[in-house]
């Protein structure tokens, strides 16, 4: 059974982006002339996924209204015959792509986040997609094979889950989950059987330097293991918990990005995504380019 269906996150109140984020969803925010959000959702429809999950907030209604149809603007640019912006606003989402809307009542974490979705996974497997990482992959423009369809493929070939990991600096190992892969080397584009995830650990006792970094598939098992899953840290139910009694089970692979990813999450790393992805704009990034290097005389 391929992967049909993605399940975005979008309850969190994105406290690290205060005070855009106090009344505009973080994932709102744009990146050049799209919001972080749309650019995951193309992400996921690129790799196949053919309905859209979001497990949302009462407060995050713009982010459902945006992938909605809006009668009056696009009436509007009809009569004023804008029919280039028509096109691009009715395109936001194709045709055959269902977008779906539950609800996470209380922040009680990633894991209780994809348990939310459960009616609407039901037996299949899925995708999750961290709405406020982006991952930059020019497979996605070329139509080559990009990181989230590479997970896909290993999961039809194998079965097993796949949790996406990238190379992080030293300094940096503590902010994430790292993975043990045993001491084996696992170069960019390849998949590797889990030995375990060890969460945020100090530098000299990380297993390895490749954290997770917010891209998995999994098996609708998981869904009844994270039912099962107590409360940890901060009384949030964690997706890492589940995942390794899932490694009692069966086997649960790291799949190495060959990409780049952005925190948009982060104030710093959301600079930096206007910059990679304003620079790489068709219509925008060469004047942007030489906007930067003026402003840097």
């Amino acid at each position: 059974m391929s992967i049909k269906k993605a399940v975005l996150p979008v309850a969190g109140l994105g406290t690290r982006f205060l005070p855009a984020s106090k009344s505009i969803p973080k994932e709102m925010v744009t990146v050049v002339d799209r919001p972080v959000i749309d650019y995951v959702v193309q992400e996921a429809i690129a790799a196949g996924i053919e309905q859209i999950i979001l497990v949302t907030h009462s407060s995050k209604r713009a982010i459902e209204d945006y992938f909605d149809s809006h009668y009056e603007l696009e009436d509007t640019l009809q009569k004023k015959n804008k029919l280039e912006l028509l096109q691009v606003i009715q395109n936001i989402i194709p045709k055959h792509i269902d977008v779906v809307a539950v609800r996470q009542p209380q922040p009680l974490g990633l894991g209780h986040a994809v348990l939310c979705a459960k009616s609407v996974i039901g037996n299949e497997p899925f995708a999750v997609l961290l709405p406020d990482v982006l991952v930059k992959n020019a497979g996605i423009a070329t139509g080559a094979p990009h990181d989230l369809q590479q997970m896909i493929s290993y999961y039809n070939q194998t079965r097993h889950a796949q949790i996406m990991v990238e190379q992080v600096a030293p300094e940096l190992v503590s902010q994430y989950g790292v993975v043990d892969i045993g001491g084996q080397t696992l170069d960019a584009g390849q998949s590797l059987q889990l030995n375990g995830i060890v969460e945020k650990p100090k530098i000299n006792e990380a297993p390895s330097r490749l954290a997770v970094v917010g891209r998995y598939v999994l098996p609708s098992r998981i869904l009844s293991l994270l039912e099962q899953t107590s409360p940890g840290a901060g009384g949030e139910i964690q997706l890492t918990d589940a995942i390794a009694a899932l490694m009692h089970e069966e086997f649960v692979d790291a799949y190495r990005m060959s990409g780049k990813t952005y925190d948009c999450g982060s104030k710093m790393g959301y600079l930096e995504a206007i910059l990679s992805y304003g620079i790489d704009h068709p219509e925008l990034g060469k004047d942007f380019f030489n906007l930067i290097q003026q402003s840097l005389k």
